[in-house]
């Protein structure tokens, strides 16, 4: 028993094998990716050559950890069940890793990403997940296209197979290698950061492998904000934050407020319509020529049209969680998910304690991204697809019912506060807007399913017919509606956080109230709750991070923006991007937002980013001694 013979023994043979198949089926996935990346990203192929070669060598843990079963298999079972279960478990090896493959092309398609905590995610809530592939591609041909590729590719490696099979190893030798190799590959796999080799955020998330960064965002997708990100002292960051935000206090916590007399004024409804993925882009006031949201349009000359508004991540628990709590958006988990949240300081809470009826409507289910626990547990009342009145509901797909139905049952909920005398707050998440696009025929001109222009149009569509409806209604003339998005419909972009996939359309309109006018000062979802208790005039003991958009001299403008790790801190035409390991980088935004150029970080601005971000982490780590603390789990 020497140390060669051990080392070519049996299930190491076997193993080596699966991992060469495994980094075959990687290198394929990239060389899509990488098509992809510079048809439908539009970037430079001479960019991305680096990322083939850089990937194909971080993928060598990925493979020997995705092959390691096989030396399981072959040591720990007998030779005759080996022998029977071999061949199966070839054919299942091999569709598994086509499946993931074209798994990780469909989210780098919709996201321009490795798999990341959003694909955790998606185990969680099959359903809409599942339900949303099956109506948005043609699975049935896929699985069967992978099933023949499946039954083609484990014929071709039966002889390989049979070749590695052919002789026995001591045992002994066999169990000592596979033992080591086992346990030293799955921490290399482990520990093996995402590649940061490049500037281009492409380039990076192709040379990375989706195994890898799927167990990576297992393991990183709830980052503490003190062990991974650039601190300063908690009393200069928290007496940063009550400059920054205007407020004498800053809190998390909501905050006992004297309850305000209806018979003092007519106090206003406020109803915030927050649609799914309508980015700046689609609307013709920022340049779109193919017609797509006439209404919002109409709306943006008619009302308060915010031209610099900025969203505060890309998926849509992150516009909930800033525009009903105000809070700069933390690494990993939009406080939406987190759970035992309760109490926190929100514009619904605000205006509850002023008289307010406060409610939260989605056309979907509620229990996805945790809305329903996160709204019920700050006090609003909550109704989601399975609490609308009987018969209203004419069309539906996986997310949810079509936008004209929510509205409907919008407008039978305002109609019953009005009938009882009580100003109602509305918070509407819309969910047409999204894949697979479908909606009821005959709305619009484009069919359905219409891809993403119908998915625009119909969603404006839908918001068109409820104001119409609306104006009919008794309470209209003392209502103020606030339309704003949720996210753009892309986060892709060459820089770490391409500033023009956050720009978002927000209007407040009321025309018995508000006067048309244009602003525009560089602003955040954040500042959107403290701008409507301005507008009502109860500004000045909100204790929101946010500021009024209205208050702000335009020099003053700032955005937060973040994707599930990266923080950025947008001000004039440079972005602070605070980053985990405690790093720092600034670039130099081109007009457009397409472009970021490295540049020096300023001190400043440096502190400034970590007083929002650092200072939001303190509020919520302050709102968990105070209130009913958060647990993440």
């Amino acid at each position: 028993m020497n140390f060669v013979l051990s080392l070519n023994a049996r299930p190491l043979r076997v193993w080596a094998l699966a991992s060469l198949v495994a980094w075959l089926a990687f290198a394929i996935t990239r060389v899509v990716l990488f098509g992809h990346a510079i048809v439908v990203g539009e970037q430079s192929a001479a960019t991305l050559l680096g990322a083939l070669a850089f990937g194909a060598m971080r993928d060598i843990p990925a493979v020997c950890v995705v092959a390691s079963p096989w030396l399981l298999f072959e040591f720990l079972f007998k030779q005759s069940w080996r022998n029977r279960l071999r061949l199966p478990l070839v054919g299942l090896y091999v569709f598994t890793l086509l499946f993931v493959a074209v798994s990780e092309t469909i989210f780098w398609d919709e996201f321009s990403v490795r798999f990341n905590f959003i694909a955790l995610d998606y185990l969680v809530f099959t359903n809409e997940v599942i339900g949303n592939i099956r109506q948005s591609y043609p699975v049935g041909k896929i699985v069967a296209g992978l099933l023949l590729l499946t039954i083609l590719l484990s014929t071709a490696l039966r002889r390989p197979l049979r070749l590695a099979t052919a002789k026995e190893s001591q045992q002994v030798a066999t169990s000592a290698w596979a033992i080591g190799l086992f346990a030293l590959v799955w921490v290399v796999a482990y520990k093996t950061a995402p590649p940061e080799f490049s500037a281009n955020t492409y380039a990076n998330e192709l040379a990375d492998n989706g195994w890898r960064s799927f167990l990576w965002a297992a393991r990183e997708n709830r980052l503490d904000y003190r062990q991974f990100y650039a601190t300063r002292p908690d009393s200069e960051v928290l007496a940063d934050l009550k400059r920054l935000s205007g407020h004498a206090v800053v809190s998390a916590s909501n905050q006992p407020v004297q309850p305000v007399s209806h018979a003092r004024l007519k106090q206003p409804n406020v109803v915030v319509v927050m649609m799914e993925s309508m980015s700046a882009e689609y609307m013709e006031s920022f340049g779109n020529k193919e017609g797509l949201t006439p209404n919002l349009d109409r709306l943006a000359t008619q009302g308060m049209f915010f031209t610099r508004l900025y969203a505060a991540g890309t998926r849509t628990v992150r516009g909930l969680e800033a525009l009903s709590a105000a809070l700069p958006p933390l690494p990993g988990k939009s406080v939406v998910r987190w759970p035992n949240v309760s109490n926190l300081n929100t514009l619904g809470s605000n205006l509850a304690a002023r008289g307010w009826q406060p409610h939260f409507f989605y056309g979907g289910y509620g229990m996805f991204d945790n809305m329903n626990g996160f709204f019920n547990a700050q006090g609003y009342k909550v109704t989601d697809r399975t609490s609308f009145q009987e018969g209203i509901v004419e069309f539906e797909n996986i997310w949810g019912v079509a936008d004209e139905h929510l509205f409907d049952q919008v407008l039978i909920d305002m109609d019953n506060d009005a009938a009882a005398g009580k100003p109602f707050f509305a918070h509407i998440m819309t969910a047409s807007n999204h894949v697979p696009f479908t909606y009821p025929e005959g709305r619009i001109d484009i069919p359905s399913p219409g891809k993403r222009a119908g998915g625009v149009k119909y969603a404006d569509y839908a918001l068109g017919r409820f104001i119409e409806m609306a104006k009919q209604k008794p309470w209209f003339d003392n209502t103020i509606f606030l339309f704003v998005a949720d996210h753009c419909a892309s986060s892709a972009g060459k820089a770490k956080i391409p500033v023009h996939r956050y720009h978002i359309p927000a209007i407040v309109y009321a025309p018995k109230i508000v006067s048309p006018k244009r602003v525009d000062t560089m602003a955040s979802q954040i500042d959107l709750a403290p701008t409507l208790l301005a507008m009502l005039g109860l500004a000045g003991d909100d204790h929101f991070v946010g500021r009024d958009i209205l208050g702000m001299a335009p020099e003053e403008g700032r955005a937060l923006l973040s994707t599930y790790q990266n923080l950025g801190y947008l001000k004039g035409d440079v972005m602070t991007v605070l980053e985990p390991r405690r790093k720092i980088e600034s670039f130099r935004i081109s007009a457009d937002g397409k472009e970021a150029q490295p540049i020096a970080t300023e001190p400043k601005m440096a502190e400034e980013a970590i007083a929002y971000f650092q200072g939001a982490a303190l509020l919520m780590e302050q709102h968990g001694e105070n209130g009913k603390r958060p647990v993440i789990n």
